[in-house]
């Protein structure tokens, strides 16, 4: 009977174990992507911010911006290997209260590493072209190494540094920058008069941008639960010179939003940790453990039956 015993338990115990690793290196890859309804609301604030507003025709400065982004997923446009998901970002001028620049942007993306994909319509704006980098989110398991972020405004993917570990309203997170030394990216044709050139009917003026925006990343979940924009876009002339400033200011995340998306997060993380994590190491302990039973009732039965007391009593019994 405790031979028996010891067989059931041994295959119970390898079941599990086998299931463990099954659940851990096969079961979660498939099942953790990022999902294809997603819909969530975060808004940047920021004083101080200079613009040059285009219904006052000049530059306006020392207000607070605030730019209010919402992102929707196209479950329509998804599958299971890719998700596409819009985000309009919405700037309003809280101290004069007037609209500033909106900006659309629609990306596909691989659910499983965040990357983008060529794919669906995607765009940023009036630009509708091929798309790389990251750009809502990172991938499962970020990693402390340098990536790529499509820039919005250069329209091309650009680096960004590992900067450290943080934490974001409790929760843990890795900090990366994006560092853009000021440099041309276009060309702009306006009245000479709005850039302080009152002898030129009209001047093209090259633009400028530099910035350096901040991400803190939930590396479990690849989210990014806090950010922060610091910018400047301007116009110069042919001699480097600075005419006009198009966009001046850092917007941090309001702590509301932080506090939105992490109780967002929370609830995510928990559920990739049951899956990559608990479950697959509660059933391989038991696994072990079923193993380790098995494996002593063996050896135990094995014992008994190379006693030879234990023999000569059984011959006895038997007579």
């Amino acid at each position: 009977m405790r031979r028996v015993a010891g067989l059931i338990a041994s295959g119970l115990g390898a079941f599990l174990l086998v299931s463990g690793l099954l659940l851990r290196f096969y079961v979660a890859g498939q099942v953790v992507r990022f999902p294809l309804n997603e819909y969530q609301i975060t808004t940047l604030s920021g004083k101080g911010v200079t613009y040059f507003s285009p219904s006052l025709l000049k530059d306006v400065t020392g207000v607070t911006m605030r730019v209010t982004k919402t992102t929707e997923g196209d479950v329509a446009a998804g599958t299971s290997s890719r998700a596409v998901w819009t985000q309009f970002s919405y700037s309003y001028d809280a101290t004069n209260a007037v609209p500033y620049q909106p900006l659309t942007q629609r990306s596909a993306f691989d659910r499983r590493t965040g990357a983008l994909i060529g794919c669906c319509g995607e765009a940023a704006g009036p630009y509708a072209g091929r798309q790389a980098g990251l750009a809502f989110v990172w991938p499962h398991g970020t990693q402390r190494t340098s990536y790529q972020v499509f820039d919005t405004t250069l329209l091309k993917p650009m680096g960004v540094q590992y900067a450290g570990r943080a934490t974001i309203d409790g929760l843990p997170a890795y900090r990366f920058v994006e560092r853009v030394p000021a440099g041309q990216f276009g060309t702009q044709k306006l009245p000479g008069s709005l850039a302080g050139l009152h002898g030129q009917p009209t001047v093209t003026l090259d633009e400028y941008y530099q910035a350096a925006n901040t991400y803190w990343v939930d590396p479990v979940t690849g989210a990014v639960v806090d950010a922060s924009e610091d910018q400047k876009i301007s116009l110069r002339d042919s001699s480097g010179v600075q005419r006009l400033v198009l966009f001046q200011g850092d917007l941090p995340m309001t702590a509301r939003s932080i506090q939105g998306l992490v109780r967002s997060d929370r609830a995510k993380r928990a559920d990739i940790e049951a899956i990559t994590v608990t479950v697959p190491a509660g059933l391989g302990l038991a696994g072990a453990v079923l193993l380790a039973i098995g494996a002593c009732l063996s050896l135990w039965r094995r014992k008994k039956d190379g006693d030879p007391a234990a023999t000569a009593y059984a011959a006895a019994e038997a007579w």
